[in-house]
């Protein structure tokens, strides 16, 4: 198990325990967190559960793999390094503290 904290591009912060196995993506829609969408339901189709990884975070994660690349092209106000859709973030102990902000919105 793994705290993710996530917040809201209007500073509200939730601090999570979300189960391993599961992505980022689903801990947010299980805990019901505002700001990621997941129109998609975790199909990497969408661009809908874009976040920003803090920086601190970005070279502890998975590198991008091409269809997340490909996808964030579609994200609303993309960062070239702390971009991620949050569909393909594998959740395990090594996340634990991870935190992630959502954008202004999703597309």
């Amino acid at each position: 198990m793994a705290k993710i904290t996530y917040i809201e591009h209007n500073g509200t912060r939730h601090e999570v325990d979300v189960a391993n196995g599961l992505t980022v993506m689903e801990g947010a829609r299980d805990n019901n967190i505002p700001g990621i969408e997941a129109d998609c339901g975790g199909a990497c189709a969408c661009s809908t559960c874009h976040v920003y990884v803090a920086p601190e975070w970005v070279e502890k994660l998975p590198p991008r793999e091409d269809m997340e690349e490909d996808m964030l092209d579609f994200a609303y106000e993309p960062d070239p390094k702390r971009s991620r859709l949050t569909c393909q973030i594998k959740v395990s102990d090594a996340l634990d503290g991870l935190v992630v902000q959502m954008p202004e919105r999703q597309i």
